[in-house]
């Protein structure tokens, strides 16, 4: 599916084309990746040819790697709703997909204001799973704890891990499936690393490195008999 924004409307939907850009959705891995082409797109990589092929589809748009939903599927115009990353995105071992993007999105909101940020897990595994970066200032605050300001002095804190295991509850009952929910969390203990690579220099979480330099913790959270650690929820 192709569509262009016309020349005279300016709407300003969030997720819509700029004029004379042309953008296409193509199936992949059950999703519907965004790939664009137009005067503002390099026609591909100097001198690369071997990069410019894996990039770039046959027709020559460039391949994004983003998910992509249309906001109204009657109507295209209307632009376009981001549905995650399609390289983060994994299958459990039932063959189910996971879409991370959107989980992670409502696993934030479900933990509000406790969680800075989420880091899904379960790649070939039975369920899901996920370590949580707890937000120290917003923790310290909710559990009434000024005196307590990092992570390894929250996480412990048997309140803390009561509102997560509640929060983490009521999103299962609101998502039940298999790939919608988590089963089992932890709390991190050490901040995510810009120096090992777990953020990018645009400040993203780079899930892939997040979960390479803690599989550790990620076999923790599939133990048949979890640590004392992990959060049970399901």
């Amino acid at each position: 599916m192709t569509f262009t924004t016309p020349d005279n409307d300016r709407a300003g939907v969030i997720g819509r084309p700029a004029a004379g850009n042309l953008i296409k959705l193509a199936p992949v891995a059950g999703k519907m990746e965004l790939r664009v082409r137009g005067p503002n797109v390099t026609p591909g990589y100097w001198r690369l040819f071997e990069q410019t092929s894996r990039a770039f589809d046959e027709e020559g748009y460039y391949c994004l790697g983003d998910a992509v939903r249309l906001l109204d599927p009657d109507d295209p115009s209307r632009g376009i709703v981001f549905d995650g990353r399609l390289s983060e995105d994994f299958k459990l071992a039932s063959g189910t997909w996971v879409s991370v993007g959107p989980l992670r999105a409502q696993l934030l909101a479900a933990l509000a204001p406790l969680a800075q940020d989420v880091v899904i897990a379960g790649l070939n595994r039975d369920f899901v799973a996920a370590l949580i970066v707890p937000d120290s200032r917003a923790c310290a605050i909710a559990l009434n704890t000024p005196g307590i300001h990092d992570l390894a002095g929250l996480v412990g804190h048997p309140d803390l891990r009561r509102r997560c295991i509640t929060a983490l509850k009521a999103h299962a009952i609101e998502q039940p499936g298999n790939s919608t929910r988590v089963d089992r969390a932890i709390l991190l203990s050490q901040p995510l690393s810009l120096d090992h690579g777990e953020i990018t220099d645009k400040g993203s979480v780079n899930q892939r490195a997040v979960l390479n330099r803690r599989a550790s913790l990620i076999d923790d959270l599939y133990e048949a008999a979890p640590p004392a650690h992990v959060l049970v929820v399901n």
